[in-house]
C-alpha cells in the first residue's frame, strides 16, 4: 500500500468521504430534483439511502474506518423552502448530524449546493436570472448564521461546471435546458457565486474548499474539428474558473482548490464524448474508470496553480449494486499510489475524499449503481478494508 505525507493546511492528512442531501435523503418536495423526478425525467429517489434515520450509525462506520473528515450537503430548500422561510425543524436536522458527526471524531465540512435548488428560486430563472448572486449570497450568509459554529470547514458549490453541464448543455437535468449560450451564462454566473462564497465564508474562520469537476481532455482525432472542439471543452472544464482563480479579487478566497475526478473524455469534431482510453471498458455509467488519468489532472494543476494547496475532494469507481468489488480496490490503490508519487514530487496536497462511504441514490441511474465502501444495508465491501489499511499505513 502506497504511504501519503501527512502534512496539511491543519496539520495532518485530510482522509475523507463525501455525500450529498439528495442522494442519502432523498429529493425534499421543495427542491427542483423533486418535480424532475414526479415529471417522470428520473427515477425516484425515496429516501436516498436512509441516511435521515440511521445518521448516527454512518458517522460511526465512517470514523471506524480512520477517516476523519465528512463532507455532507445542506439541502437549500429543506432548510428555506420559500423566500425568507426558515425550517427550525430541517436546521435542527442538520445541525444534530453535525453534532453526531463532530462526537464520532470527524471534522464535518458543509457543501451548501449539490445539485437540487429550491423549486422557488428555479421559477425565478435559477443561475440565469439576473439576481442569481444575490439570492445565493443570501443563502450563503443565512447558512453562516445558522451552521458555522458547527462547520469543520466550508466548500460552497459542488462542481459548478458539471452541474451547469447536465442542466443547460445535455439537459438531463433541472431545467433541461441545451442551449450553449445560456450554459456559457450560467458557467459565469456559478463560478463568481462559487468564489464569492469562498471570500464570505473564510470570515467563519473555518477553512473553505473548492470542488471543480477537471478530467483530461483529448480530441478523438487529428481533424481541426476535433482539435477545436477539444480546445473549447478544455476552456469550459478549465480555464473558466482558473481565471477567476488567478484575479487578486480572488486569489486568497479558497484555502484549498478541490476537485473531483472521475474519467477522461476524447472529443470528436461534432463536440460528442467518448470514453478514454479506447481500449478499455466502459464502466455502469458510460465512462472509463482510469486512475492514471488522476496523474495527468494532478500535474496540470500543479502546473496552474503554482503555490496553492490542493485536496482531491472526490474520488470513486462506480460498480454494479452486486460488484465484487475487485476493480474498485484496483482502481483505489493505484489513484492513491498516484496522488503518493506528486506528494513525493513536492506537490502540496493535503487530502483525498472518497466518493462513497455508502452506497445511495445516483441521480439518472436510480440505485442501481454503486460507489460506496458500504453496501445501503451497512455491509462493508472489500474497498472499506483497502481503506482501513491505506489508513492506517500498510
Amino acid at each position: 500500500m502506497v504511504e501519503l505525507k501527512a502534512e496539511g493546511l491543519a496539520g495532518r492528512w485530510w482522509w475523507g468521504a463525501g455525500a450529498s442531501a439528495v442522494q442519502t435523503e432523498g429529493a425534499c418536495p421543495a427542491d427542483d430534483w423533486y418535480r424532475w423526478e414526479r415529471q417522470g425525467r428520473a427515477a425516484f429517489s425515496g429516501d436516498g439511502n436512509g441516511f435521515t434515520a440511521c445518521y448516527e450509525r454512518d458517522v460511526t462506520l465512517v470514523s471506524a474506518l480512520g477517516i476523519t473528515d465528512y463532507r455532507l450537503s445542506i439541502n437549500w430548500a429543506r432548510v428555506i423552502p420559500e423566500p425568507g422561510q426558515v425550517d427550525r425543524e430541517a436546521v435542527t436536522y442538520y445541525r444534530e448530524v453535525l453534532e453526531a458527526g463532530s462526537a464520532a471524531g470527524l471534522r464535518m465540512w458543509i457543501c451548501l449546493l449539490h445539485s437540487a435548488i429550491p423549486t422557488w428560486f428555479a421559477d425565478t430563472g435559477g443561475f440565469t436570472s439576473e439576481k442569481a448572486l444575490d439570492v445565493w449570497l443570501g443563502w450563503v450568509d443565512t447558512a453562516a448564521a445558522l451552521f458555522a459554529d458547527l462547520a469543520g470547514g466550508w466548500m460552497p458549490f459542488n462542481t459548478p461546471t458539471s452541474y451547469v453541464q447536465k442542466a443547460y448543455l445535455a439537459g438531463t437535468f433541472p431545467p433541461g435546458q441545451r442551449d450553449p449560450k445560456t450554459a456559457a451564462a450560467a458557467l459565469r454566473t456559478v463560478h463568481t457565486c462559487d468564489f464569492e462564497a469562498a471570500a464570505r465564508l473564510r470570515s467563519t474562520g473555518r477553512p473553505v474548499c473548492s470542488n471543480e469537476a477537471l478530467m483530461p481532455i483529448f480530441p478523438a482525432d487529428q481533424s481541426a474539428s476535433a482539435l477545436a472542439a477539444a480546445a473549447k471543452l478544455d476552456e469550459f472544464v478549465w480555464s473558466s474558473w482558473l481565471h477567476l482563480a488567478r484575479q487578486p479579487k480572488y486569489r486568497t478566497a479558497f484555502d484549498l482548490y478541490g476537485f473531483t475526478y472521475y474519467y477522461a473524455s476524447r472529443v470528436t469534431g461534432t463536440r460528442q464524448l467518448l470514453p478514454h482510453p479506447v481500449d478499455h471498458e466502459p464502466g455502469p455509467l458510460g465512462y472509463v474508470a482510469w486512475p492514471d488519468g488522476l496523474a495527468l489532472v494532478l500535474a496540470r494543476l500543479r502546473q496552474e496553480l503554482p503555490g496553492a494547496r490542493f485536496v482531491v475532494a472526490e474520488l470513486g469507481c462506480a460498480g454494479g449494486p452486486e460488484t465484487d468489488d475487485v476493480g474498485r480496490c484496483e482502481y483505489l490503490v493505484r489513484a492513491l499510489g498516484h496522488i503518493a508519487a506528486a506528494q513525493d514530487d513536492g506537490m502540496p496536497i493535503d487530502g483525498v475524499s472518497l466518493w462513497t462511504a455508502v452506497d445511495n441514490y445516483e441521480w439518472l441511474a436510480g440505485f442501481d449503481v454503486s460507489f460506496g465502501l458500504f453496501t445501503m444495508s451497512r455491509e462493508p465491501r472489500r474497498s472499506a478494508d483497502v481503506m482501513r489499511k491505506a489508513i492506517q499505513g500498510g
